[in-house]
């Protein structure tokens, strides 16, 4: 099974994104939204934004798109726009409507991101899809806007309303720079509450595994990413605090760290680094014989060797 296949679908980076220019509006027709068709600018405008299309001024907006700062300064020396800085609009090459601060953390405009700030922009207002503009300037890998927005006072661990933070996406793609500056800021480097529900009085469920961000970079083999996080405090049982499901193991779900970095055919170094931490080597029912199982065929000899050892020594 393979890494990918064990992940919870989030947007794609993709998704967020901005698309350069020059880029035209799309004119997909809604037909269930009146009797005119309206074209999915204008509905969105309706939707989610304060002023129709044809009496909203997108100045401001479209200046944090190219990241113009004179124009930002110049349009802010009015109590119109001043009143508007906060404002969700569609602007001119996007249909998804956003502040200025976020437009500006989506495309990396760091002086433009301080000077909106600045200037009374809120840090963690969110968009249509619950991004904060913190998110997004992580999954577009902008560590500039990341430090200027964590100064601020954002919160490291974006919004509940979107299911990721930014620490789990810079731990997925192996941003070891804007992990520690999360991390510096005291991101939760276990939290998991956005990715997948708790039950009540009961242990986290074995598939909850792949919403921590000490797993995710496991998965994607991002060592640099996996040791700060141990460092940080990240627990190296997560998810593990009764027997092991032998139902999941037979379909080939890990059912703790130790399991899933064996399972994904990581190095030894992995290994050595959650054994140091204190990670229970007794909870994962492995045996020599089980390397040639179907499953666990790229498993890394000498990993499997050093977690046997200690498994052996644990007893």
């Amino acid at each position: 099974m393979s890494a990918s296949s064990l992940l919870p679908r989030f947007p794609s980076v993709a998704q967020t994104s901005l698309p350069p220019l020059p880029c035209l509006v799309p004119t997909v027709r809604l037909r269930s939204m009146g009797s005119q068709s309206r074209n999915l600018k204008e509905w969105l405008q309706e939707q989610f934004c304060d002023k129709p299309l044809e009496q909203d001024d997108m100045r401001l907006h479209n200046a944090a798109y190219v990241g113009d700062l004179d124009t930002l300064r110049n349009l802010l020396q009015e109590d119109d726009f001043r009143r508007r800085i906060n404002e969700k609009s569609v602007w001119c090459c996007g249909c998804l409507p956003c502040t200025p601060l976020r437009i500006a953390a989506t495309a990396g405009h760091a002086a433009c991101v301080a000077y909106l700030i600045s200037q009374g922009a809120e840090v963690d207002l969110v968009d249509v899809k619950g991004q904060t503009a913190l998110y997004v300037a992580v999954v577009n890998g902008h560590l500039d806007c990341v430090r200027i927005l964590l100064e601020a006072g954002a919160d490291p661990n974006g919004s509940r309303h979107h299911r990721s933070t930014p620490l789990y996406h810079a731990a997925r793609v192996g941003r070891v720079d804007i992990l520690q500056e999360l991390i510096r800021f005291n991101a939760d480097v276990d939290m998991d509450h956005q990715l997948g529900p708790r039950l009540l009085l009961s242990a986290r469920t074995l598939n909850t595994l792949v919403v921590c961000p000490l797993y995710i970079s496991a998965a994607y083999h991002h060592l640099e990413c996996f040791r700060l996080l141990l460092q940080a405090g990240a627990q190296p049982d997560f998810n593990y605090t009764g027997p092991v499901c032998q139902e999941a193991l037979t379909r080939g779900l890990a059912s703790c760290l130790l399991d899933a970095v064996l399972r994904h055919g990581c190095e030894v170094s992995f290994i050595h680094l959650l054994l140091d931490h204190g990670a229970d080597p007794a909870v994962v029912p492995w045996q020599e014989v089980e390397l040639e199982a179907p499953n666990r065929r790229k498993v890394d000899p000498e990993a499997l060797g050093v977690f046997l050892d200690a498994k052996s020594e644990w007893k």
